[in-house]
């Protein structure tokens, strides 16, 4: 159950499940220990009498969206239906797994006293359970009644359930329904399912080495998986094989050739699962932030609460999938936060996890002129205002503490405007020499340091080429730094899980914010980015898929396409290229443009929100765009910016701006100016 308001969080994960009778079992516990041994027949009779509990395999792990949405269940990978009976087992499975795991389980009664007292004296020099010393039966009723938590209340629960498991049940049943139930690692849970993972093959079909190698799973299916480590799974395989030979199973010889014989190991494949990429997400997530084994998320009895709007998730693979050409290896990522919170609302990987799981939304990547978005961020908090102008022409700059480097830089296309531009007309027009000038001028190092502050988290070097994107960086990265600007100037942290619920417990996360931009410096640049979705923009071209103002920046290189933009409820991110590296072709260069603007114009209709207001401290001035002046009202061509207040232009545009027509002449005037002139 999710936790109610007024509950508290649990820091630590607490295990509760009710006893079938509580009562019962404090008679079966206490009655014999009042009376000494002679209460054990009285115990023994209890337990004959008291039913079993209801047989359970752990359930599964489930992962939700945020509206409760199953996304995935980390269950039994290939498990079957029907249990296999013993007669399906092999022979050399059956003998393995009692070789190693329990030699004298057909001669012993549910629990081997002198592996227990070993234990017991492990535990008590350790003052925790870290030692088990636990019978086959014992196991099945840890498997079938308990949960995985190391206390010694349960382990007094597990022997008392496995002395009523042979009460109640034959020694084949009990070694039976163990292979089919015990955990094999990866999801598999019995020998079918361990089988089918680990060989492609059903049980039945294993040879000794293959058998071998499956009974020594149990004890570490994390550590001694062949998928995950074959030199460690060989190393478990010959200890079984030698436990083989020391109870009479198998000879010297025997053991040394299944030993020798090739092991194939099955290609593993992830379980086809909704939102797949984001799921990988929040599963490793999870592991990372509430410190979940990978052993504990395969066994189960989790529930993993998400962030994923489905919805929005759905537009953004069917925004790829209509855009991308068929029958291309380009690819594309695409992720979506709440800039508020930095829930991650919708992400998408690839074009396809099951023959790409690589995860291009997390991959580094250069973004262009998208990061002119941190850049002009860095640019207006060191001085530069809407106003300030830079020549749009082909510019070699002089750089160095010598002034003996140099970066000539081109525009797309070597097409300029030649002759200064604004801040906003430099943004709209995505223009590389204002760009680079205007990093020159503040300081590659602060726009650095600006760029982390919003959240760039992958390396980034001073140069002048810093101001065009040419250091990778992950569409991840990109959304989180725009979503400082979309957030007021504070930053949040993207993730993908709310809660993980555990028996008795839950784990929240709790969103943190920063403030690093100022209110006023964040509501400038989004008013700036809104050029670009506007005429002459470069986003103009897919303005059409909005129903409302957004907020965006475009960039291209050689290999990679992005748009990146935001409305104040979300923040998309989206990069389109070739894994290879390979040049795009200038159609492919276009393709990011019209997958964001499809995706944010669902979440618009989805999504509703009002634009906005003014940062307080803030003026708004109407210039003109050639001058940078204050407009007249004979200036054909104006721009509305805002301005903190000291920063504004005082004068006015003095191309558009002509002197006041002088008063007539008179006749006498005149003459008596002639008259000065020439005399």
């Amino acid at each position: 159950m999710r936790r109610k308001p007024n509950q508290s969080k649990q820091s630590t994960k607490v295990y509760r499940r009710k006893p079938r009778s509580k009562k019962l079992w404090m008679a079966a516990i206490v009655i014999p220990l009042a009376t000494g041994f002679s209460g054990m027949s009285l115990l023994i009779l209890l337990l004959r009498c008291l039913p079993l509990p209801n047989q359970s395999v752990a359930n599964p792990t489930e992962i939700d969206s945020e509206d409760g949405v199953r996304l995935a269940e980390w269950t039994s990978s290939g498990t079957e239906g029907q249990p296999v009976p013993l007669s399906r087992i092999p022979k050399a499975l059956v003998e393995a797994t009692l070789a190693v795991e329990d030699a004298n389980f057909y001669h012993d009664h549910a629990i081997d006293l002198k592996s227990t007292a070993r234990a017991m004296l492990v535990n008590l020099r350790h003052g925790e359970v870290v030692e088990g010393g636990s019978t086959i039966t014992q196991q099945l009723a840890k498997n079938l009644f308990l949960t995985q938590d190391r206390t010694y209340s349960r382990k007094v629960r597990e022997a008392l359930l496995a002395i009523q498991l042979e009460l109640h049940e034959p020694k084949d049943w009990i070694l039976n329904r163990y292979l089919n139930v015990v955990y094999y690692g990866h999801g598999a849970y019995g020998v079918q399912a361990a089988s089918r993972l680990y060989f492609n093959k059903s049980v039945d079909q294993l040879n000794l080495a293959e058998c071998a190698m499956l009974a020594g799973l149990p004890k570490g299916p994390s550590i001694y998986s062949p998928l995950s480590n074959m030199d460690l799974a060989k190393a478990r395989q010959k200890v079984v094989l030698s436990r083989m030979v020391a109870t009479g199973y198998l000879t010297k010889a025997e053991a040394d050739a299944a030993y020798r014989q090739p092991i194939h190991i099955a290609t593993y494949h992830t379980p086809v699962v909704a939102a797949p990429y984001f799921t990988q997400v929040a599963v490793n997530e999870a592991k990372h932030q509430f410190q979940i084994s990978e052993e504990h998320l395969y066994q189960g009895d989790l529930k993993i609460h998400t962030t994923l709007d489905p919805l929005l998730q759905q537009a953004a693979e069917r925004a790829i999938d209509k855009t991308l050409p068929k029958h291309s290896d380009i690819q594309a990522a695409l992720v979506a936060i709440d800039p508020r919170t930095g829930a991650i609302k919708a992400l998408v990987g690839g074009r396809d996890f099951q023959t790409s799981p690589y995860n291009r939304a997390m991959a580094p990547r250069q973004p262009g002129s998208t990061f002119k978005g941190i850049l002009y961020t860095a640019a207006l908090e060191n001085g530069w205002t809407p106003a300030n102008q830079v020549d749009s022409k082909l510019t070699t700059f002089v750089y160095g503490q010598n002034h003996d480097k140099q970066y000539t830089v081109h525009d797309y296309g070597d097409f300029y405007a030649e002759r200064p531009l604004t801040l906003r007309e430099a943004l709209a027009r995505s223009d590389n020499v204002y760009a680079v000038h205007t990093n020159l001028a503040i300081g590659p190092e602060k726009v650095v340091e600006t760029a982390h502050r919003m959240g760039i988290e992958s390396t980034l070097q001073p140069y002048p080429s810093l101001a065009l994107g040419v250091f990778p960086v992950s569409p991840l990265e990109m959304a989180t730094a725009y979503a400082t600007l979309a957030n007021g100037g504070f930053k949040v942290t993207p993730h993908a899980v709310t809660e993980v619920d555990t028996p008795g417990s839950e784990l929240a996360t709790h969103p943190a914010t920063e403030r690093v931009v100022s209110p006023q410096v964040a509501y400038q640049m989004t008013d700036l980015l809104t050029s670009v979705l506007q005429p002459n923009g470069t986003g103009y071209s897919v303005h059409s898929y909005l129903h409302n103002v957004a907020a965006a920046k475009t960039g291209t290189t050689d290999t990679d396409a992005w748009m990146v933009g935001y409305t104040p409820n979300l923040v998309c991110a989206v990069w389109v290229g070739y894994d290879t590296n390979r040049p795009l072709s200038v159609a492919e260069s276009h393709l990011a443009s019209p997958i964001w603007a499809k995706f944010m114009g669902t979440a618009q209709a989805h999504m509703p929100y009002k634009w906005y207001q003014p940062a307080p401290g803030l003026k708004a001035y109407t210039i003109d765009p050639l001058t940078g002046q204050l407009a007249t009202p004979q200036c054909r061509v104006t721009e509305t910016d805002y301005f903190v207040p000291g920063t504004e232009p005082t004068k006015s545009c003095p191309i558009h701006n002509p002197a006041p027509p002088q008063a007539k002449s008179t006749p006498k005037e005149k003459l008596f100016g002639w008259f000065q002139k020439w005399f």
